[in-house]
Formats: C-alpha cells, structure tokens, sequence
C-alpha cells in the first residue's frame, strides 16, 4: 500500500530518494492516458522510479510500457516536481522523497493491457480529469500540461 502526504507534519520523516519519471501520453482525441494504481486506489499519469541503465527520458519510456502496453516516444516536458512537502510511505517501510520528472510522449505502437501496477487503464478528457480521484500532485502535473506553458514548471 501506499499513502501520499502533501504537507503534513504527522508524515512519516523520509528514509529514501527516489529519481522518478511520467509521462502525459495523449491519444488522437486530445484524451490523457490515465491508470488507477494498484497500491493507492487512486489515478495517476503512467511512471515510476528510474534505473540505474536508464536515462530519465527513457525511464518515462519504460514505464510507460511496463505499465500501459503503449511504446511511446519523448516529445516535450512538462516540469519537475521536487517539493520536500510531498512524503510518500509505503507499507515495506519505506518512506520516499521523489525527484519526478514529467514529460509528454505519443504513442508509436504497442497495445493497452493493464499491469500489476494498475487496476484500471483509460484514456479521459481533459474537461473529465478534475472527477477522477488522484492526489493533489498528479492534479498539478496536469494542471501544467494543460496550461500549455511556454516553459517547463520547475518545483
């Protein structure tokens, strides 16, 4: 399981640091691939941590794969999302600060299938988005896609 904490000072102190990467994957219709993770219930852009043979770029791109089916190809970023408010615990103990990450990407093949990582995979109108339950900082990563920023977000 795990437990988001956005600014809370009952959050657990962090035990680890954590390179992440996502991607806002768009389909033909203008609509934002979206997954209802397995570990929270809650929906999120396709990501996870990067390793250590990957690039970020290609961390998005991997995990976008493992948990969509979708290849996808880099074509812009978003932002980065450092902020030492954002606390998440999982229920092995460990408690991450994240460094993420998030980039646009298209889709170049593949086909959609649901991973262990995620219950549920769709594609949702960006006017759908603000109904679907995710945590305040997935809602600002699309809320800076959907800005069309002239530069990235930096945070």
């Amino acid at each position: 399981m795990r437990t988001d904490h956005y600014d809370d000072p009952r959050a657990p102190v962090p035990n680890s640091l954590v390179v992440a990467a996502a991607a806002v994957v768009v389909d033909e219709h203008g609509r934002v691939l979206m997954q209802r993770r397995a570990d929270s219930g809650l929906w999120a852009l396709p990501g996870g941590g990067m390793e250590m043979t990957d690039s970020l770029p290609g961390a998005a791109v991997r995990e976008v794969k493992e948990e969509t089916g979708f290849d996808v190809e880099v074509t812009g970023l978003v932002g980065t999302y450092t902020d030492p408010r954002h606390v998440i615990a999982y229920s092995d103990g460990e408690v991450r600060r994240q460094f993420a990450v998030v980039f646009t990407a298209r889709i170049v093949g593949g086909a959609l299938a649901v991973s262990e990582e995620s219950t549920e995979l769709r594609f949702v109108a960006p006017h759908e988005l603000d109904a679907l339950p995710m945590h305040d900082t997935q809602r600002l990563r699309l809320r800076h896609y959907r800005e069309r920023r002239a530069q990235p977000y930096l945070g």
